[in-house]
């Protein structure tokens, strides 16, 4: 049986419920994991989620900021959040499905324009998110688990997750510091790459176009601040990976774009 997860950075949940409700209707995702959601969780637009498909759906959110969501078509196991460096700015929600999977949907702080922790303290929350990241999955139990981690990790890890790796080497999300911890999340969960499993490490690989410069898209000026990780359990099931980019065209577009990946389990 496959199982369709897909991840989205929605940039506000109901501003794009006409986004949404088309890519369900196109990929027909089984789990949706959404990041930036924008909205509290007595406002989230369940109804309305539930009338695209999705049975079971989770959401920890906030008003104007942040805020994560899964969405299930089916009953799940059990639902977690975690909260990340003592502040629980709704960054992190966690489903296991009925057959064993876990799904980790991560919302990482971007970071803010300075990639300096003593000067910029959105910096400083962001490395220190991405290192109990690498706290938790360094876990035994992490290794052992059917675990796929998934969402806006805001950091573009690759020379070739960026459109200029010279011109953007000191920008926030692709600095070498960013970089190496990225790197070491995936060592200490033993995780795959997903996109890089199926799209060589030597190819571009992008899931965001910016909204500051208006050609950002049509010029293919893209970051890939987006990821699916998978546990080595789950490797041998890796079936199909994408990155639909397609919505970035559509009207008043999320600056991300959705990634799924297909498991055979």
């Amino acid at each position: 049986m496959t199982t369709r997860i897909a991840t989205w950075n929605v940039n506000s949940l109901r501003q794009r419920l006409d986004h949404l409700k088309a890519f369900t209707d196109s990929h027909k995702p089984d789990v949706l994991c959404l990041q930036e959601t924008k909205v509290q969780d007595s406002e989230f637009p369940e109804d309305d989620i539930k009338s695209m498909g999705y049975n079971t759906v989770l959401f920890h959110g906030q008003k104007s900021y942040n805020g994560v969501a899964i969405l299930c078509r089916n009953s799940v196991a059990m639902s977690d959040r975690k909260v990340w460096c003592d502040k629980d700015d709704r960054r992190h929600l966690m489903v296991t499905l009925p057959n064993g999977v876990q799904v980790h949907n991560f919302y990482v702080p971007s970071g803010g324009p300075v990639p300096d922790p003593e000067q910029n303290d959105k910096f400083a929350h962001k490395l220190s998110f991405l290192e109990e990241m690498i706290s938790w999955a360094a876990e035994p139990s992490i290794r052992q688990e059917k675990i796929i981690l998934v969402g806006d990790l805001n950091v573009a890890p690759l020379e070739t997750d960026v459109w200029n790796h010279k011109k953007l080497l000191r920008s926030v999300g692709h600095t070498l510091r960013e970089s190496e911890l990225m790197a070491r999340l995936k060592s200490a969960g033993d995780f795959t790459d997903v996109g890089r499993h199926f799209v060589p490490p030597d190819q571009p690989l992008y899931s965001w176009w910016g909204y500051r410069y208006k050609l950002s898209f049509a010029k293919d000026y893209g970051w890939r601040l987006d990821h699916i990780l998978a546990t080595e359990a789950l490797r041998p099931h890796l079936k199909h990976f994408e990155v639909v980019k397609d919505t970035r065209s559509w009207e008043k577009p999320s600056d991300h774009v959705p990634n799924l990946v297909d498991l055979d389990l």
